[in-house]
């Protein structure tokens, strides 16, 4: 059984990070064991021009340097959490103009443009009601800079079962989409279904370029767990996401993606803090903050496939697949995991009195990091 488990550092592709206070509260977590990060702009007000993705960049890195002149953190910590990298992101309206993705493709700074469809996750609601009738000069300006589109996939249809938005976002929305823009590149953000991993897998067409067209993050509460985490000993908010949980024969089929070395799956945690009292509320938020055990979680759910034994399954998917995807190199260094014991706490500080519960709240991992460099 293998004890000790080494990559090159990871990356996390899907990351909420918040603002102000709750962004200093969180920011150190993910730059203690990410390198870099892609951080969701659905921010109040979203971030939907290049000038805002920069200012947040800034105020980013001004919560991490924040971090390491606390004392919380030892040198070696500091200089870890110094070389976090955020990529920025565009929020997706109807009134994002040509303009705007052309300027942001030249940025350096924008990576990707997200949709959210209108009224699906938290602080969607300036989000896109009718994607290709909307859109469609935007995307067409995506195709063309070769700028990726994260897709959040779920339809907002309410006679649609909540557990079968995503199946029927594939195919009324994914589906012609790849249609009528061939040569966009899109990320199915944190699929939960067989459907979500059967249209990525059948859909691995890359540029001329060479880049994939296609491709898709997974959490590790979609790798760990299935619907029934929701409802285990009654109501369980702190198990509570957008998309949901799902049946164990779509938690299966994530499984086998994650760990089947194909370049289109990688890791996105989908990390998406909010205060206790604000979780266990009568209309509780959605989001499952996992910052800070990620790794460990992941690691677990490779273990469970008898996928790490031979590591490389497990950098493929951390550490290799994201970069090769956004063109960008991999991170040097080591990042370590070691077969030791480790706590969740209960409960950790927030914006407000109530903390932050994380996922899997008092929990024992089998997992700890022991080296970042």
């Amino acid at each position: 059984m293998i004890q000790t488990i080494q990559i090159a550092p990871p990356d996390d592709w899907h990351l909420h990070l918040r603002d102000g206070e709750a962004l200093e509260h969180v920011v150190a977590a993910t730059a203690l064991n990410f390198r870099r990060a892609i951080v969701m702009p659905n921010l109040k007000p979203p971030v939907t021009t290049v000038e805002q993705a920069i200012a947040y960049k800034g105020r980013i890195h001004a919560a991490v340097e924040k971090a390491c002149a606390s004392g919380t953190y030892s040198p070696e910590q500091q200089a870890v959490m110094a070389k976090f990298e955020p990529l920025m992101v565009l929020y997706l309206t109807g009134a994002t103009s040509p303009s705007e993705i052309e300027k942001a493709a030249l940025s350096g700074v924008v990576k990707a443009v997200k949709l959210y469809p209108a009224g699906a996750t938290t602080n969607s609601d300036a989000g896109v009601s009718d994607l290709l009738g909307q859109c469609g000069e935007v995307l067409k300006a995506m195709e063309v800079c070769g700028l990726p589109l994260l897709v959040h996939g779920e339809v907002t249809d309410p006679n649609v079962d909540v557990f079968d938005r995503e199946a029927a976002f594939v195919d009324s929305v994914m589906k012609p989409l790849r249609k009528q823009f061939p040569n966009l590149r899109v990320v199915f953000e944190h699929i939960t279904t067989k459907q979500a991993v059967d249209f990525v897998t059948e859909h691995s067409a890359r540029d001329s370029q060479g880049r994939l067209l296609l491709a898709a993050t997974i959490t590790p509460q979609h790798l760990l767990y299935n619907r029934n985490a929701i409802f285990k000993g009654g109501l369980q908010p702190h198990w509570y996401c957008l998309p949901v949980l799902k049946r164990e024969v779509h938690r299966q089929a994530l499984l086998k993606a994650a760990t089947s070395g194909l370049p289109q799956f990688f890791l996105g945690t989908d990390s998406a803090p909010h205060a206790k009292h604000l979780k266990e509320m009568s209309c509780g938020c959605a989001g499952c903050y996992s910052a800070p055990y990620a790794m460990p979680m992941y690691a677990e759910a490779f273990e469970q496939m008898g996928a790490l034994e031979d590591s490389r399954l497990f950098e493929q998917f951390c550490s290799l697949n994201g970069p090769a995807f956004y063109g960008l190199p991999v991170n040097e260094g080591i990042y370590e995991l070691k077969r030791e014991p480790m706590e969740i706490p209960e409960r950790l500080p927030f914006v407000t009195d109530s903390g932050i519960v994380p996922l899997r709240a008092g929990e024992t991992l089998d997992w700890t990091v022991t080296r970042l460099s």
